[in-house]
């Protein structure tokens, strides 16, 4: 199903057959400075998760999409909802696109999407965004989009032997 239909990209529901690509995206140790990951993912703990994706989001307070390709089908990466608040109408958004498909504006389109979903769908006051202020691509992302930055969260992450600050963006619905 192509709820979520773009020109380029769409969003859809954790598959089964997505254990593959979870288990490269979330073992490779790149992007684990961004999602705050410690250690390995087996592939049993991933096929649990993907037993349970289908939980509503008002139960677990997250939800993950596949990021695909319309002309192909092939994932090239993930955008999740988390921290979901409804009674305060807010929630965090994250995304990670495979390295060789980004620089294709995919990433741009499929925020936008999230976007139109999160505020018509959910009904949310505002979207929100934690950034290390040293990633520059994520910035332009999320400035692009119209997410203004709130505050500098400063000494936040400790990756690799030093403190990095962190971006908090917000995209509100009201200043749209």
């Amino acid at each position: 199903m192509k709820a979520l239909l773009g020109q380029s990209v769409y969003l859809r529901a954790l598959e089964p057959e997505d254990l593959s690509f979870l288990f490269e995206h979330e073992n490779d140790e790149d992007f684990w400075r961004v999602s705050q990951t410690q250690q390995p993912f087996s592939k049993n703990i991933l096929r649990n998760y993907l037993k349970n994706a289908h939980l509503d989001i008002y139960e677990i307070k997250q939800l993950r999409f596949i990021i695909a390709l319309n002309a192909t089908d092939q994932s090239i990466g993930m955008i999740d909802l988390y921290d979901f608040q409804p009674k305060h109408k807010r929630i965090g958004v994250g995304i990670l696109l495979s390295t060789k498909f980004q620089g294709n504006g995919y990433a741009s389109e499929a925020l936008s999407l999230l976007i139109e979903y999160t505020f018509n769908q959910l009904d949310v006051h505002q979207i929100y965004a934690c950034i290390e202020t040293d990633n520059e691509k994520s910035i332009r992302l999320f400035e692009n989009k119209n997410f203004k930055i709130a505050g500098i969260k400063k000494e936040w992450n400790f990756y690799k032997g030093k403190f990095h600050d962190e971006i908090f963006m917000q995209l509100i619905k009201s200043n749209l």
